[in-house]
């Protein structure tokens, strides 16, 4: 693992975007395609932004959230509502998205034809992840009802989770898809994150589920 300070968040997110493109034109030097992996919530916004307009052949590149909540793509609590308007635009418009979201009651009901989608574009080529003051990734929260299915070394490609707390039921990545990212970043912004990520250097992954990605990851942190 690679800790990297930046003296501001706007510095930070400008370095990551140029960082991730690099990673992502590494990796198609080599492969036909490559698969971005990218969180959702408020964070990642201004990344995207950046993002976006990298000069990459992007209609060689699959991009799927880490995470999503169960709710219709449409509503403001969706993470694909957000990657498609702040990162699948522009030039990035061309690349392929893979879904963590079809129309169904419950994820049970849909994951098998969302892993099918995102089997065969594994592994990860390139992988953001945030982290919560609570220590999770992606929808890895302590506490949630199929953690320890979540971070089991045969874990499936995608867990539905229920957490306390959350609103809607989750589906995520489980820590077995997101640590074989073949590029990891970890980006964080805050004193309180900032401690909460150096408290979870000495917890268990089922106690700080961040810790279950940490190995190889490049974390980018700014007050």
């Amino acid at each position: 693992m690679k800790f990297n300070e930046y003296p501001d968040a706007d510095m930070m997110m400008i370095h990551l975007a140029n960082q991730i493109a690099g990673d992502l034109n590494a990796a198609l030097h080599h492969e036909d395609r490559a698969c971005l992996a990218v969180p959702g919530g408020t964070t990642p916004g201004p990344l995207f932004d950046d993002l976006c307009a990298a000069d990459l052949p992007w209609e060689r590149v699959d991009v799927m959230l880490t995470d999503e909540r169960w709710v219709p793509t449409d509503s403001d609590r969706s993470n694909t509502k957000l990657i498609r308007e702040r990162l699948l635009v522009n030039r990035a418009a061309a690349a392929r998205h893979l879904p963590l979201y079809a129309p169904a009651e419950t994820p049970e009901e849909v994951l098998p034809e969302l892993e099918a989608m995102i089997a065969p574009e594994l592994p990860i080529a390139v992988l953001l992840l945030g982290m919560g003051a609570d220590m999770h990734t992606a929808s890895l929260f302590p506490g949630a009802d199929r953690l320890d299915e979540a971070l089991a070394s045969n874990a499936p490609i995608l867990v539905p989770m229920r957490a306390p707390g959350a609103i809607e039921p989750r589906v995520t990545l489980s820590a077995r898809v997101l640590d074989g990212a073949l590029r990891k970043h970890i980006v964080i912004i805050g004193a309180e994150k900032r401690a909460a990520f150096e408290a979870a250097q000495h917890l268990s992954a089922a106690e700080a589920p961040i810790r279950a990605v940490l190995s190889g990851a490049d974390v980018h942190w700014a007050p």
